[in-house]
């Protein structure tokens, strides 16, 4: 028994968008291995799917997050959530915010994510690096976000919910 609302049709997703603050505040992203099914080798937060045991989206979030990177959740405070991003390839995320307390026991999980690394929430709040970019897929157009950082593009799912971190950092 799925223990999230009815109404949620779409594949229900959680991540945690951890905020460090270490030497300046960063956000705690990850990049997929390359041989998952699912979106391999794109970087995003860490997370991934209910489990019955979950009672809500922290719950999930903070449970994955653990599993994937090794973060435990007595290093995480949750502050708030940002909207749910539906994707186009029927995903639905719930994005946890929380402040992320360094330093952190880091055990990665080599099946799912191949790194772990920052990004400045400096560079993720300022507008001058959300690029709007428009690419045809299986006969759509798609219309999605691109945040190139050190040699990553960081895009779609992870991009729309950083730009929605900073509009809502921004007020």
């Amino acid at each position: 028994m799925n223990p999230y609302p009815a109404q949620r049709t779409a594949r229900a997703v959680e991540t945690l968008s951890g905020l460090l603050a270490d030497e300046g505040m960063t956000v705690l992203l990850t990049q997929r291995t390359q041989h998952l099914t699912a979106h391999a080798g794109q970087i995003s937060f860490p997370g991934g799917r209910i489990e019955e045991s979950d009672a809500d989206p922290t719950e999930t979030a903070l449970r994955e997050t653990e599993e994937e990177v090794g973060l435990t959740r007595d290093h995480v405070t949750v502050i708030g959530r940002l909207d749910t991003y539906v994707t186009g390839t029927g995903f639905e995320i719930t994005p946890v915010v929380g402040i992320v307390k360094v330093p952190f026991p880091l055990a990665i999980d080599p099946f799912e994510v191949a790194k772990v690394f920052e990004v400045p929430l400096a560079f993720v709040v300022d507008p001058q690096n959300h690029r709007r970019t428009t690419r045809d897929f299986e006969h759509r157009t798609r219309v999605f976000f691109v945040l190139p950082y050190q040699g990553r593009n960081i895009w779609g799912a992870t991009a729309g919910m950083l730009v929605n971190l900073a509009e809502v950092l921004a007020g």
